[in-house]
């Protein structure tokens, strides 16, 4: 199962959640100009990825569309990179019981 890592959270956590979460990337490697909330949503949903995120947009798509994409929000605030790398480490099993799941949709780690 791969992560996306939404624009406010650290491209630097890639290297650290890679061994668990491999194949994961950054929107910023996606696309070099900042990219909309629906742009994101429909490239996770296309190359199937998981987005982890601080935005409740998100959670507001899937209230309206759906999922495919399963979202991660994290609700603990802005957080260094390695704190939320252990978050969603701590947070594997869930994730990824979610990402298979036809019945949930999003996963909100605090």
């Amino acid at each position: 199962m791969k992560l996306l890592a939404d624009e406010n959270i650290s491209h630097r956590i890639l290297p650290i959640i890679e061994e668990f979460f491999p194949g994961s990337d950054h929107v910023k490697n996606i696309d070099t100009a900042p990219v909309s909330d629906r742009f994101i949503w429909q490239y996770a949903q296309k190359h199937d990825y998981v987005i982890v995120t601080y935005d409740e947009d998100f959670y507001e798509w899937q209230q309206l569309r759906g999922y495919p994409p399963h979202v991660v929000w994290l609700r603990f605030g802005n957080a260094p990179t390695d704190y939320i790398a252990q978050k969603l480490l701590s947070h594997k099993d869930k994730i990824l019981k979610m990402a298979k799941s036809k019945e949930i949709g999003i996963l909100e780690i605090q």
